[in-house]
């Protein structure tokens, strides 16, 4: 298992789109998500909507640079008839679908991150989809299935973002996050796959496999991906070794998370 193709991450996102939308349906919109503090049930709705038509406009348009992501954070205006919710939902994530189809894996467009294609865009929308609806899962106490090729995808990508120099530059004020002996390991509980974080060199590095490491996270894949992602782990996660620098790794791997 790795990072998915263009095909596959396109196909999944209307169905992960109506398995959130199949989720919510009767729900209380006024429902609080305890992972987005801050915000009900409408407006993380709202939010995966946004993301689904802020992404097909940049796609569509073949964007060169930045779009206004105002329908993706302004939430004033979430909908509050579920129904409706649900129906405009589909239609963003089917118009989604079309647009990135029609565009190809390869068509260069702008993109916040490393990648500059539609590829980017078509892994964002579903991983964001993903995620958010495992928030909505936590807030109506439901179960929630994540599948362990997309949950893999999801897991590389934030090793990924976290091999970029915004992730592990120094700051100031802030404890270095490189140097001798930092190396994190994570395991899989469930056959997923073993992924070293080298953090010992000039730069943040990741690789498939095992080796000495000061800190070790164990778990499935579904709740390593949640780990990261600052959002409560299903299952047990165990961690070995130094707590400090893994929490360090974490916060400046999720810099993007905070902007």
């Amino acid at each position: 298992m790795g990072l998915l193709e263009f095909d596959r991450l396109c196909a999944e996102i209307l169905p992960r789109t109506r398995l959130l939308t199949s989720m919510v349906a009767g729900a209380d919109p006024m429902t609080p998500v305890p992972s987005c503090p801050g915000w009900n049930l409408g407006q993380l709705l709202h939010h995966v909507g946004g993301v689904h038509r802020w992404t097909e406009t940049i796609v569509g348009t073949r964007a060169r640079m930045p779009v206004s992501d105002d329908i993706v954070n302004d939430l004033s205006g979430y909908r509050k008839d579920m129904d409706e919710v649900g129906r405009w939902l589909d239609d963003g994530a089917l118009r989604l679908t079309e647009t990135l189809r029609e565009a190809g894996p390869d068509i260069e467009v702008w993109t916040p991150g490393p990648g500059d294609t539609a590829t980017f865009w078509a892994r964002h929308a579903l991983h964001e989809t993903v995620m958010h609806g495992s928030d909505a899962a936590e807030a109506l106490d439901t179960e929630f299935d994540m599948s362990r090729d997309v949950a893999v995808d999801g897991f590389e990508t934030w090793l990924g973002c976290a091999s970029v120099p915004e992730a592990y530059e120094t700051r100031p004020g802030q404890p270095e996050l490189l140097g001798p002996g930092r190396s994190l390991a994570f395991q899989t509980t469930d056959g997923s796959g073993h992924w070293l974080v080298d953090l010992t060199g000039p730069a943040a590095t990741w690789r498939h496999g095992t080796g000495p490491a000061a800190v070790a996270v164990r778990g499935s894949i579904a709740d390593l991906l949640l780990f990261v992602y600052r959002r409560p782990p299903r299952g047990a996660v165990d961690i070995t070794g130094d707590r400090a620098l893994l929490e360090l790794w974490r916060d400046r791997a999720g810099f993007w998370l905070n902007a």
